[in-house]
């Protein structure tokens, strides 16, 4: 029902694989997020875990910062329904852990993980394990050689660490790799993007890294992911909150669904609400969007407090309520006017309109 005349051309890249999903090229564009518990500490770890599969998670990323996260990690890998990917800091050894105990992608960064000798140890886990690697540059630790060269972190910077590495590990004949070169400025992220992939052919991992709260950081990682998709570029996705990872992972469905990259889940049309409304907008929007934030179905929705815009957003969408006079408010089944509901909880109305919706998926 809803209108999409989307042209995106994707770019052409390798195809990665991590566990049972593919990245890059004409793969479905995935939706990463992290966990923030103590990764050993497995009641925890696994418990959000559930929660972001439920919430509809394509990969999750844990912190192995120990031996002890790593001997979590097999337990973590066999209960995931997802590909888990464990990521690295300073320690080589804590890369290998990983891989032999079954990660589906080791999250290394160029400006800690060590000499040349540490990383060949490290692929040859990974090409033991099936195991891919993420180059993961990160504004906030370039090395201190581009710095030097550069004076600072500049895309130049960036993309100078980034193929930097990519030649090591092709000097390695490893080849299953997805790179990103985060920064928290969002424009200095999009430049160093746009720069990779000119330069490469491998997947690109997508994120502002450090975004900050959940409105911040929704704003700034949806211009920054979203302008960059919205141009082909981009293979996996994460959107950084200092949050619930839960919502990483709402904000990062949206995005795609926004760009109509993809449909899943729910979408709502709603109105800000004004002296028009003929019922609370904003309450039922709440209601329905918490009840119903988890649903894997694409269902489209508009909620609108009066007659200016509401019959013509509810002709687009599955299900739409349209507020009226004397309660008498609009119901429309795709697109079509259907029935006249007196009932002022709207929310009563869309659940068992969305209930019945989703009987049928």
């Amino acid at each position: 029902m809803e209108y999409f005349q989307n042209k995106l051309k994707r770019r052409k890249t390798r195809l990665v694989t991590l566990g049972k999903i593919k990245v890059g090229s004409e793969a479905p564009i995935t939706v990463q997020s992290m966990t923030n518990t103590v990764t050993h500490n497995l009641e925890k770890t696994l418990k959000q875990i559930v929660a972001l599969e439920k919430a509809g998670a394509d990969l999750i990323r844990v912190s192995c910062p120990d031996e002890s996260s790593t001997k979590a990690l097999k337990k973590i890998v066999g209960k995931a329904k997802v590909p888990i990917i464990a990521d690295i800091h300073f320690h080589s050894q804590r890369a290998i852990e990983a891989a032999e105990a079954g990660a589906a992608c080791l999250r290394i960064n160029p400006g800690n993980i060590g000499n040349i000798e540490k990383i060949k140890s490290v692929v040859d886990a990974a090409k033991k394990n099936n195991c891919a690697i993420r180059i993961g540059v990160n504004a906030g630790s370039l090395e201190k050689e581009f710095i030097d060269k550069y004076y600072r972190a500049t895309p130049e910077a960036m993309l100078a660490s980034a193929l930097k590495h990519v030649k090591i590990l092709e000097s390695l004949k490893f080849y299953n790799t997805k790179i990103s070169v985060k920064a928290s400025n969002v424009q200095l992220a999009i430049d160093s993007y746009k720069l990779l992939a000119k330069a490469t052919n491998y997947p690109l991992h997508l994120g502002i890294t450090e975004a900050g709260s959940l409105i911040t950081g929704t704003v700034k990682s949806s211009i920054g992911i979203g302008s960059l998709l919205n141009e082909g570029i981009g293979d996996t996705i994460r959107v950084s909150l200092s949050d619930d990872p839960i919502n990483e992972v709402r904000v990062g469905i949206d995005i795609l669904n926004a760009l109509g990259i993809r449909k899943s889940g729910l979408t709502i049309i709603s109105c800000p609400s004004c002296a028009r409304q003929q019922f609370d907008v904003i309450e039922t929007v709440k209601k329905i969007e918490h009840k119903y934030s988890g649903i894997k179905k694409h269902i489209s929705i508009s909620i609108l407090g009066c007659v200016v815009n509401g019959p013509g957003e509810a002709k687009h969408v599955d299900l739409g309520v349209t507020g009226g006079g004397n309660n008498n408010h609009q119901i429309y089944l795709n697109g079509k006017k259907s029935f006249i509901s007196k009932n002022q909880d709207l929310t009563k109305v869309l659940s068992d309109l969305i209930e019945e919706n989703l009987k049928n998926e």
